[in-house]
Order: structure tokens, then sequence, then C-alpha cells
């Protein structure tokens, strides 16, 4: 009996390890589904216990389901009818610098400095019909049909994964209750009440992540809309809602604001490309070293640092997905840290 106590232990393992390794493909699919479950959970909870919907798992599930698939699949939507309205003028522009080349901006001749180095490089290599350039020659059709059939495949694998995260989450919210109070019990047999409080804390973790990268990412976005606005751009909605995904990214909104105010400043607006930057980055700075902090440390109960190394250390290691399992991780630590300093 006291050999097939280890003997058993290590069949399980190795019958884990394997179901993992067979599903392997899937795990990101499973811990997305997971994300935003956990993110999602209180608001479940309250539409279960409202009279209307009571006993209608099912329903609730499909409609939160429905919800999410929407909130990713419109703004991808208008972004393509927005380039297909642009693909004419598009299209035009680059036969034009085909035949003709491409002029150089007046503004590099208002430079501070470097204005000779640029105006030489651009005349050696823009300026003349782009149908000679060696850039172009290289652009020849193998390459392109090589470059369409990898977005192509890269595509097609984002639609199922996507599709498979949706059948997952449906199937986590129409378990609803039974799936949270299984998993609390379980984890409290097998590792005691501290495991139990353990889990819940990473949940809280990753519900108050999501809350600070994605509603500090939509007010950063909104903001900044009003600035697109303001200075007068194009597009501007198309413009607010890059820069909230941006900026549902730590320190990625800089990256949008500031190619905007570079467009300004190319087209002569130059007080308004100043004001873009310095409004921008206002914003940023508020967003980024105090709503958010708040939001993410409030949640998980960890100092401003351990939530900026747990969001980009995660993202480092795991990907969009680590910005959210990342702060988890930390909570797990300083549990652990504080357990053992007492």
């Amino acid at each position: 009996m006291k050999k097939q106590k280890p003997a058993s232990l290590v069949l399980y393992v190795g019958l884990v390890l394997l179901a993992l390794w067979v599903v392997r493909d899937f795990i990101a699919v499973v811990a997305w589904a997971g994300v935003i479950a956990i993110a999602l959970w209180p608001l479940l909870r309250k539409v279960e216990g409202s009279r209307w919907f009571t006993g209608r798992t099912t329903l609730i599930a499909a409609a939160l389901t429905l919800a999410i698939a929407l909130l990713v699949v419109l703004p991808i939507g208008i972004g393509i009818a927005q380039a297909l309205r642009e693909a004419h003028d598009v299209n035009e522009w680059f036969r034009s610098a085909q035949e003709n080349g491409i002029a150089m901006p007046d503004f590099i001749q208002r430079l501070p400095f470097g204005v000779h180095p640029i105006s030489a490089w651009w005349q050696a290599n823009l300026a003349q019909p782009l149908r000679d350039s060696a850039a172009m020659k290289g652009l020849h059709s193998t390459t392109v049909m090589t470059l369409g059939r990898h977005f192509g495949a890269r595509a097609v694998h984002a639609v199922m994964v996507f599709a498979f995260m949706l059948v997952t989450l449906f199937v986590i919210f129409q378990a609803g209750p039974r799936l949270s109070g299984s998993l609390i019990k379980d984890v409290r047999r097998a590792f005691g009440d501290d495991g139990a409080l353990l889990v819940q804390r990473m949940a809280a973790a990753v519900r108050g992540t999501v809350s600070g990268l994605v509603v500090v990412g939509l007010g950063e976005g909104a903001l900044l809309g009003v600035a697109y606005f303001v200075t007068g751009l194009p597009h501007v909605a198309l413009l607010a809602l890059v820069t909230a995904i941006a900026a549902m990214l730590p320190f990625c909104a800089p990256i949008t604001f500031g190619l905007a105010a570079l467009w300004l400043f190319s087209q002569g607006s130059v007080a308004g490309a100043v004001g873009l930057v310095v409004f921008g980055s206002v914003v940023v700075f508020v967003a980024e070293h105090f709503v958010r902090p708040v939001l993410i440390g409030n949640s998980t109960r960890l100092p401003f640092l351990l939530v900026l190394f747990g969001i980009l250390g995660g993202a480092e290691t795991f990907g969009l997905l680590g910005l959210f399992i990342g702060p988890a991780l930390m909570t797990v630590l300083m549990v652990l840290w504080t357990e053992f300093v007492q």
C-alpha cells in the first residue's frame, strides 16, 4: 500500500501532463475566456439575482457572450469599412508615386536641424519615380503573394481562436455559480482556507487589472478624441478608437497621438501639433501614474511598483495575456511574503 500511493501520484501527474500537452493549443483560449469571465463575474451574479432573469442562465450566457463578440467585431468592422473607403485614394496616390515619386513635404525645410541630409536622402530615394527604385523592384509578385498568404493564415488562425474563446466563454457563463462554488470548494479541500482566499485574491487582481487597463484606456481614447476634434484631424472617431485600444497597453498611447501630431506638423499646423503632444502627455501621465495604479492597486492591495512590474513583466513573458496574469502572480508573491514575515 505504501508503494501504491507514490505510484498513483506519478500516474496522476503523468496523465495530467499528457492531457495538458494534448490541449496545449487551446490553453491560451481557455485562459482568455477565464480572464473575461472573471472580469464580468460580478455582473453575471447581479443579473442572475434579478427576478427577471432567475433561472435563465443560458439566455444570460448567450447575451454576455454576444456582447463580448460585438465589442471586438464592431471596431474591427468599422476600421475595415473605413480602410475600404480610403482604398481608392490610397491606390491613386500609390500610382502617382510610382510614376512621379513623392514630393518632399514643406515642413522638412522648417526643421531646426538635419535639413540638408534629409533633403538629400529624400531626393535620392523618394523624389524619383518609385517604379525604378530598388525597394519597389524587391516587391515582386512572389514576395507579395507570400506575404498575402502569411497574413491570410494568421487572420484565419486569429478568427478560429476568437471563435473557440467565445464558445468557452459561453460554457463558463452557463455553468454560472455552480462553477465558482465547485472551484472554491475543491481548492479549500485541497489547500485549506488560505488557498481559497489566495484564489479569490488572484481573481480580484485579474478583475482589477481588467478595470485598470480597459477603463483607463477608454478614458484616454475619449479625452484624446476631443483633442483630435479640436485640432482638426480627420477620422476623429476611428483615431479615438485606435488610441483607446493602444492606451489599454501601458505607455502605448503616445505612439498614436505622436503620429497624429506628426501629421498635423506636416500639414503646417505647428500649434495644433504642439498642443496635442502637450495635452496627450498630461493625459497619459495622469492616467498611467495615478488613475491606473489606484484602480489596480486598490483591488489587489499591491504597491504601485509591483503593479507596474507585474503588468510589464507579464506582457514580456506571456504576451497580451500576461497583462492580466502578471498582477495575479504578484498578488501571490505579496501574500506569500506577508505570511513569511509574520
